[in-house]
């Protein structure tokens, strides 16, 4: 809830004047958020809409794909989408996908190399 949903909700009662001095809010931005509510209804359903698709290329890829290839399916699909703003429907809607384990080679040996010879007859750490 929004704390302006409390002022609209008790405005007829009180007065909006009353309550955003009261409560210590600009009155201003009581109504900037009442003029604006039309446009956040309208992206909050462009949101919803997008995220149906961002699940439908989500589970034809076999839950496999992220952001960045669920967003070149939908551009490839002719939707004009941001990564970012898929990034943040998948987020909030818990869509993830799977990550690869790669084994990390951390040492590469040099083929040219000679090998270094053991002096005192020591076979991995053990006395022969």
């Amino acid at each position: 809830m929004s704390r302006f949903e409390f002022v609209a909700d008790h405005r007829g009662a009180f007065g909006v004047k009353r309550l955003c001095t009261v409560l210590n809010w600009s009155r201003s931005g009581f109504y900037r958020w009442l003029k604006t509510a039309p446009a956040r209804a309208a992206k909050q359903a462009a949101d919803a809409a997008l995220t149906r698709r961002i699940r439908k290329v989500h589970t034809e890829s076999g839950k496999t794909y992220g952001a960045k290839r669920i967003t070149a399916g939908l551009r490839a699909d002719g939707v004009v989408v941001n990564r970012e703003r898929v990034e943040r429907l998948t987020r909030q809607h818990a869509i993830q996908g799977r990550r690869l384990k790669h084994r990390h080679r951390t040492t590469i040996p040099d083929p040219a190399a000679q090998a270094v010879p053991n002096p005192r007859g020591l076979i991995s750490g053990l006395r022969a």
